[in-house]
């Protein structure tokens, strides 16, 4: 047991300190925006709201409103406790009993500028009868952007090849199939890697993974916003930009998992809507 709680703290600390990381880059970001279409506005920054799970355990949210950065959202939490029965069966190692520990960081950006890609990112340990570990991340233009789009993948596959040759192409596979609106016939965006129930056998390794997975996509991403954010946009844009975000609703609302496990485990309903875009369109 004392080993399973040191692994858990670890993986606790490395969410909050890549959250920091993260928020870091990102109101770095947002002093740059000067040069653009809203660079008369402030600067933006993370404001944190913590929370607590009646439960067991709790969170904090990190929010910023920004002129480089419409809403984002960078999450942490650690909460414990019991499975509801009707969940329990979905989740592994709950055979003999419901118990849970689950710690992780939750990120989605979605961008003033309608040339900057939407972004989502989370990874995650849970503990029940097993130690496994899951996440990913994945990107949404609002338009076509096949350089981007390889950008963003060619930095998930160099972290995944570090690790194993072998979780690049399945974990795309799993991205692609998840992260698809089956009512619109469509993927929700230009997808990247999707993993979960990480159990190899060595744990160490499976943690590395994981954190190369964070630190691969912030860099990653913070490298195509500055690409990107100084691009000049029309009305035309932004209504596209509004109508695709209805579709990013539309997947979190209908088949997000994460959504729904927030909503099973008594999780915060704020953080766990934080994904929602500040304004959205439907024609």
């Amino acid at each position: 047991m004392q080993d399973v709680t040191a692994k858990q703290d670890l993986a606790a600390r490395w969410f909050e300190s890549l959250r920091n990381q993260i928020c870091d880059m990102f109101e770095a970001i947002e002093d740059d925006g000067n040069k653009t279409q809203l660079g008369h506005k402030q600067a933006g920054r993370f404001v944190r709201k913590s929370w607590q799970r009646e439960g067991g355990g709790g969170g904090q949210m990190s929010v910023m409103h920004g002129r480089i950065f419409e809403k984002v959202g960078v999450n942490i939490s650690v909460v414990h406790g019991q499975f509801a029965p009707e969940f329990r069966k979905q989740i592994p190692g709950t055979n003999e009993a419901g118990d849970f520990w689950a710690a992780g960081i939750s990120l989605v950006a979605h961008m003033q500028n309608p040339h900057v890609p939407a972004a989502h990112m989370n990874t995650r340990m849970i503990t029940t009868g097993k130690n496994w570990f899951g996440g990913g991340g994945d990107l949404t233009p609002m338009y076509d952007m096949p350089d981007a789009a390889k950008q963003f993948h060619d930095g998930l596959k160099s972290a995944c090849d570090r690790h194993d040759e072998s979780y690049y192409p399945a974990y795309k596979k799993w991205c692609d199939e998840y992260f698809y609106l089956p009512h619109r016939d469509e993927p929700r965006g230009a997808g990247g890697i999707f993993y979960d129930q990480l159990d190899s056998g060595d744990w160490d390794a499976d943690f590395a993974f994981t954190k190369d997975v964070g630190t691969s996509f912030a860099e990653t991403y913070q490298t195509l916003i500055r690409q990107n954010m100084e691009r000049a946009w029309s009305d035309e844009d932004r209504d596209n930009q509004l109508i695709k975000r209805g579709r990013y609703v539309e997947f979190n609302l209908l088949h997000d998992r994460g959504t729904l496990f927030g909503l099973k485990t008594g999780g915060n309903i704020e953080a766990i809507l934080m994904s929602m875009p500040p304004e959205a369109r439907w024609p």
